[in-house]
């Protein structure tokens, strides 16, 4: 059974519909990336699953809980982290976590190391005792991080946590949530970046208007578009022979001879990477060198989504 579970969601804004039927499930521990241009209905739906709007009509449960119906339980298992969020500017980055450890009712005693393991965890504990308004906005992002993780939440509700951040602040923030998938938390990610989704990600929902475009593995996504992945291969005892039988295999849509190497453009639907490398194997190649490609997001959003909002 899934951990969370949507099964055609609609909200609206007075006379605006945010989001129309829209439906996914996401098993525990695995991450969910949800994609689309902005106005699309991702923070919305979000929101609906951080109890604070109400869907008009829809089921919407978190660990088998009704999310709309029992809202106290349900912020004691997520932990919720909006596109903007204010911080405490007069206060230090210890304090901050303090000050919401005591909110989540965590016992005094153990307040200390709650705090110490998530400043840790975020690779703030140096900036335990510097105070929020001094800290770049990458490390405040981290620390809106570290203020989720506090009550040790079975559920992370990320809306676009990269949002504004420079290119290495991007990096640190990937790098956190990558080490919190490891734990084992489930997490649902709201982005427009598509590559850093694709490479964290076990699955995608693509939104747009409101409405699910499509939901899926990153597998699954790219095999029902028919995109094409290029994967390099260098062969220690390549022949002409080898060229024209690589060509020959079902799957492969052209061999680009390069200099060094080869480029073999393949068709995501029709054959998996892995089994080129077993099929190359098996015409007697000895491969020094193979290297796929990643298959671009950005190309499965374009070709999905019309550009269109709610």
């Amino acid at each position: 059974m899934s951990f969370v579970q949507i099964d055609n969601l609609w909200v609206s804004y007075g006379s605006v519909t945010a989001v129309r039927g829209v439906s996914f499930n996401v098993p525990r521990g695995e991450v969910f990336g949800f994609i689309g241009p902005n106005g699309a209905g991702k923070s919305t739906t979000i929101k609906v699953l951080a109890t604070l709007k109400r869907p008009d009509r829809g089921r919407v449960t978190i660990g088998g809980v009704n999310v709309p119906s029992n809202p106290m339980q349900i912020r004691r298992m997520i932990g919720y982290m909006p596109d903007f969020f204010g911080v405490y500017e007069d206060l230090t980055a210890g304090e901050y976590l303090h000050f919401y450890a005591a909110a989540f009712q965590i016992p005094r005693s153990q307040r200390d190391r709650t705090v110490a393991d998530v400043l840790a965890l975020t690779d703030l504990s140096e900036k335990a005792d510097s105070a929020v308004d001094s800290l770049s906005r990458g490390m405040k992002q981290r620390l809106g991080l570290a203020r989720v993780l506090l009550h040790d939440p079975d559920l992370l509700l990320l809306d676009e946590p990269a949002s504004g951040l420079d290119p290495r602040a991007r990096i640190e923030v990937r790098e956190l949530l990558k080490a919190l998938k490891s734990m084992g938390k489930t997490i649902i990610v709201s982005s427009h970046i598509l590559h850093e989704l694709a490479q964290l990600c076990t699955r995608i929902g693509i939104i747009e208007a409101g409405r699910m475009i499509t939901e899926g593995s990153l597998e699954e996504i790219y095999h029902s578009l028919g995109l094409l992945q290029t994967v390099h291969i260098q062969i220690v005892n390549l022949t002409d022979e080898h060229v024209r039988r690589i060509e020959a295999l079902p799957g492969v849509e052209d061999v680009n001879r390069q200099v060094d190497r080869l480029a073999v453009r393949l068709r995501a639907e029709d054959i998996a990477a892995e089994d080129l490398l077993d099929e190359i194997h098996a015409l007697g190649c000895r491969i020094r060198m193979f290297q796929p490609e990643a298959m671009d997001m950005e190309t499965a959003f374009m070709k999905l989504t019309q550009g269109k909002t709610a």
